[in-house]
């Protein structure tokens, strides 16, 4: 009876493993290509945050696939890198405006037509008043 058990034993399991790995013509377990990076951040326009809330890597063996993290990373580095020039760019810019307006005496956010508020209204082409108007 020990042997017979042994030997069912050994026929079940064998024709599991040959079932599972695709012996004898059987498909049960194809070979699939592995998952690709099929929608990687736009290239033609900065990347916003709707791209990478959208991003989504495929999975490998144990975890990501190395390369499409490696590249959607380096993308995103390269965009705030880029983002972070034009800030500095624009930061200067302001801070020397900022300082000639000071040493002219102008005002950077006058805007046309505005007329400054030691002006009175007669010279900034309003009517003149007079008390005799009774305004």
């Amino acid at each position: 009876m020990f042997w017979f058990l042994l030997l069912t034993m050994v026929v079940v399991v064998t024709v599991v493993t040959l079932a599972v790995v695709g012996g004898g013509g059987s498909a049960v377990l194809q070979d699939v290509p592995p998952e690709r990076f099929t929608d990687p951040l736009p290239a033609t326009r900065p990347v916003g945050r709707a791209d990478v809330e959208a991003l989504r890597l495929p999975m490998a063996l144990r975890g990501y696939r190395m390369v499409d993290v490696d590249e959607a990373l380096s993308r995103l580095g390269a965009e705030l890198a880029e983002r972070d020039a034009r800030i500095a760019e624009l930061e200067s810019t302001l801070a020397g405006a900022q300082a000639a307006a000071v040493t002219t005496g102008t005002d950077l956010f006058k805007q046309p037509g505005d007329r400054p508020a030691s002006e009175p209204a007669d010279r900034a082409g309003g009517p003149a008043r007079t008390e005799e108007d009774g305004r």
